[in-house]
């Protein structure tokens, strides 16, 4: 039996092969079949698993509360690419960016200069790259704020992180359970137990 017959597919599928030194950035818009939310890591695409209740009632709310708090230069998206690099296009699960950024619908990516806050919701499978590995990848990339979100007990405790310029790495700035208030990069205030509210 073959792994693409496992997954579904028939056996004329071909998984994509990389060439020799790995994907670009560039390539992640061109290679055909990918799953949704595809993301290249040093060069090596990363699929992610199907995401949980929890996770994609993260995203909405603090897509939701961002949208009501952030200035006007400012805009949110979730589940949009970072082209951090050559090699490095991650998918925050919302970005906050600037408004000018925004060229159009066809839009697939931001430069890592465009983007004030990136946010991951950790999962299962995620939490190597969440924790460690894109907080390096967009601390180079000089992303001034990271914003870490873990489950306690069904809600969310927020890591929330600053960029040091000098040392081009992150510096815990607070961990927020059940409210989320901070003054930069603009005044936030969300109620962290309201992730399974609808209104």
């Amino acid at each position: 039996m073959s792994a693409a017959r496992d997954y579904g597919l028939d056996d004329d599928y071909e998984w994509p092969r990389p060439p020799a030194g790995g994907w670009t950035a560039d390539d992640l818009d061109k290679l055909p079949n990918l799953p949704p939310h595809t993301e290249l890591i040093d060069g090596s695409l990363v699929f992610v698993s199907p995401q949980t209740n929890f996770h994609s009632r993260v995203i909405r709310l603090l897509d939701n509360a961002l949208l009501a708090q952030v200035p006007d230069e400012l805009d949110v998206i979730r589940e949009m690419t970072v082209k951090l690099d050559g090699r490095n296009r991650p998918e925050p699960d919302v970005l906050v960016f600037r408004a000018g950024a925004d060229t159009g619908p066809g839009q697939t990516w931001y430069s890592p200069e465009d983007v004030m806050i990136a946010v991951e919701v950790v999962s299962r499978d995620s939490q190597e790259r969440d924790r460690e590995v894109k907080p390096r990848k967009y601390a180079a990339g000089g992303i001034p704020h990271y914003w870490r979100v873990e489950e306690n007990e069904g809600l969310p405790v927020v890591y929330v992180y600053e960029l040091d310029p000098m040392t081009k790495s992150y510096v815990p700035m607070g961990i927020f359970h059940d409210r989320l208030k901070v003054t930069v990069p603009f005044p936030v205030d969300i109620d962290l137990t309201a992730v399974g509210r609808r209104r």
